[in-house]
């Protein structure tokens, strides 16, 4: 298939669009390229005649109908998001333009498609962070959880999940939203959490911790939820929510433990170095800091066959290896 992905050159998009390649399909990448995306992640396919990059803004009118004229796909991946947290709560205006005004022009103009190919969809891809946060014993989300987003970066995914189920009911477009966990792995840029961590302790650099570090979050390695998106283009019925989950539910702690002990092995300190537990760093909560997030897979698993494999030991272990051979994409 000829399949458009928006943000492509992302953390998600680019392991995405590399495994859709993989797979014989034509991809088209629309990616602003900003802070957040790295040409180096798709370097190996620059030059491989099924892939197709425009750099550009999804709320430009104009180029987004352009593109899908032009190159007509037979199914869309929306994953171009502003998408941290601690950015939103400092300042929201990229996450209400982007997130919101940004899915609202892909829904118009491919609404106003003349012809949409058979069997035409569009994912549109979320966060678990729209259903608010979950007590220590609280049942994780499924799809059938409400809203209750406690972030402005949270807030604008729910105000676009909502235009996308709008457009399905309303204009009878083919949408399915899908929700999911926290990811880890290679192309992540190192302002969120494990990577972050990983190149904090390789340069020898205190890791700060948010509060009591007792957050807790549901992390998935990015080849499980790249996966999970091309089961649901190739099995997902439109109309439909899938939440997606790793089943790995950890504190911020635990999950700092795991990255030290795995670093320790892979890369022992040396004799100068002192010891890696001690760079961690109580600093002040962030705001609307939810307290646990969790996903039930079981609607996916059930219906179209997919559940994670990667466990996480294999997958910080893997990460760690890709952060330490790849300084150059990072360091700079």
């Amino acid at each position: 298939m000829k399949i458009l992905v928006t943000g492509g050159t992302g953390f998600i998009g680019s392991n995405l669009v590399k495994k859709l390649i993989d797979d014989g399909h034509h991809i088209v990448n629309l990616d602003l390229m900003t802070y957040a995306a790295n040409a180096a992640s798709l370097e190996s396919i620059r030059e491989n005649p099924r892939y197709s990059f425009y750099h550009g803004n999804i709320c430009h009118r104009e180029l987004v109908r352009g593109i899908l004229k032009d190159e007509q796909p037979e199914c869309v991946f929306h994953l171009a998001a502003e998408s941290h947290v601690d950015r939103s709560i400092g300042k929201a205006d990229d996450f209400i333009d982007t997130n919101i005004l940004g899915t609202y022009t892909l829904l118009t103009e491919i609404q106003s498609m003349t012809h949409k190919p058979d069997g035409f969809k569009f994912i549109h891809v979320s966060t678990d962070e729209v259903y608010g946060s979950l007590g220590p014993d609280e049942p994780a989300f499924d799809s059938e959880s409400p809203y209750r987003p406690n972030s402005p970066y949270a807030a604008s995914k729910a105000s676009s999940d909502l235009l996308a189920r709008a457009w399905r009911k309303t204009f009878n477009m083919p949408v399915i939203i899908t929700h999911c966990s926290n990811n880890y792995g290679p192309n992540q840029n190192i302002e969120k959490f494990i990577p972050k961590t990983i190149t904090n302790i390789l340069q020898y650099l205190s890791i700060p911790i948010y509060g009591n570090g007792l957050n807790i979050r549901d992390w998935i390695h990015v080849s499980d939820h790249c996966d999970a998106l091309i089961a649901i283009m190739n099995k997902g019925e439109v109309g439909k929510t899938y939440c997606i989950g790793g089943n790995h539910e950890l504190t911020n702690l635990e999950v700092i433990d795991h990255v030290i002990l795995a670093l320790d092995k892979y890369r022992p300190r040396g004799i100068s170095t002192g010891n890696r537990y001690d760079l961690k760093t109580f600093v002040p909560d962030r705001l609307g800091h939810d307290l646990r997030y969790a996903i039930n897979n079981d609607k996916i698993t059930d219906e179209i066959g997919w559940k994670p494999k990667i466990m996480f030991e294999e997958g910080i272990a893997q990460t760690i290896e890709w952060y330490s051979l790849n300084l150059s994409w990072w360091i700079e």
